[in-house]
C-alpha cells in the first residue's frame, strides 16, 4: 500500500490515502517521466501497481529529431521509459498532438475510464488544473481525468508545483508555471530523482535544449506536492 498522507492537519483534509493501483494519464510521451517520473516511483516503491496512459505520440514537438518519423521514436522512448518506471501497462494513442482540444472530452475520458476499468484502478494520477505549463494538451488530459473521475467515483490527484518553484521558473525562463500555495497543497513527498533521471534519459529526442526541465528538478530538489482535484468520496472537484 503506498500512503499518500496530509501535507497539514488543515481541515477537510483526509488522514491518509492509499493506493493500490494508478493510472498516469498524460498527453504526451515524456510527461509520465519529466512531470509525474518521481511520484510514480514514489508510489511504485510503496508497491502501487502504476498504469500509463498517453493521449498522443507528441509528434508535434520542436525538440530533438532523430533517424525517422518522431512519433515512431517517441512511441519506443514512451515503453521504454515505462520499463524504468516499472508500469504494469502502457497504453499510447494516437490523438493529434497540439490538438487534443479537438477531441470530444467523453471520447478521451473514455478511454481513461477503460483502462481504469481493466487494471482496476482506485486512483487517477495527472497534471494540475492549468497543465502546469498551460500546455493546451495537458489541460484537456486533466479534464479527461477528471471527468472519468467522476464517472467512476474515483480519486484523481493533481502533481502540482510550489509556488516559489513556479515564480523561479518564470523568472529566470520566461515560462509561464502554475503554482500553488501551501494551502492549496495536500501531499508532500520525498523522491528519488536519480530514479527519475534514469527515465527521463529514456526520452532522448526530447532533451536537448530542455533547459526547463533541468533547472525545474534543481529547484524542486528532493520534493514533489500533489493536490487532491477530485477527493476521496467527494462529489465535486477542486476549484481551479
Amino acid at each position: 500500500m503506498s500512503p499518500l498522507g496530509p501535507l497539514s492537519d488543515q481541515a477537510q483534509r483526509p488522514e491518509a490515502w492509499t493506493a493500490r493501483s494508478a493510472v498516469a494519464v498524460c498527453a504526451h510521451p515524456d510527461d509520465e517521466s519529466f512531470g509525474l517520473g518521481g511520484v510514480l516511483m514514489a508510489l511504485r516503491r510503496e508497491g502501487t501497481e502504476v498504469s500509463l496512459l498517453s493521449f498522443t505520440h507528441g509528434e508535434a514537438s520542436t525538440l530533438g529529431a532523430g533517424d525517422g518519423p518522431l512519433d515512431a521514436i517517441r512511441a519506443e522512448e514512451l515503453h521504454q521509459a515505462a520499463s524504468v518506471l516499472g508500469a504494469r501497462r502502457t497504453d499510447l494513442l494516437a490523438y493529434p498532438d497540439s490538438r487534443l482540444s479537438t477531441v470530444p472530452l467523453e471520447v478521451l475520458a473514455g478511454h481513461v475510464e477503460a483502462l481504469a476499468t481493466e487494471v482496476g484502478a482506485d486512483t487517477l494520477l495527472t497534471f494540475d488544473l492549468g497543465g502546469i505549463t498551460g500546455h493546451p494538451d495537458h489541460q484537456r488530459a486533466t479534464e479527461a481525468a477528471l471527468q472519468a473521475g467522476e464517472q467512476l467515483g474515483l480519486p484523481v490527484l493533481g502533481w502540482a508545483l510550489a509556488a516559489g518553484v513556479a515564480a523561479a521558473l518564470r523568472a529566470e525562463t520566461g515560462v509561464e508555471m502554475v503554482g500553488r500555495v501551501p494551502s492549496e497543497l495536500d501531499i508532500e513527498l520525498t523522491v528519488d530523482r536519480e530514479a527519475q533521471q534514469r527515465a527521463i534519459s529514456c526520452h532522448r529526442s526530447q532533451l536537448g535544449g530542455n533547459t526547463v526541465l533541468r533547472r525545474r528538478l534543481e529547484l524542486q530538489g528532493a520534493t514533489e506536492h500533489l493536490r487532491w482535484l477530485r477527493r476521496p468520496g467527494a462529489l465535486s472537484v477542486a476549484p481551479a
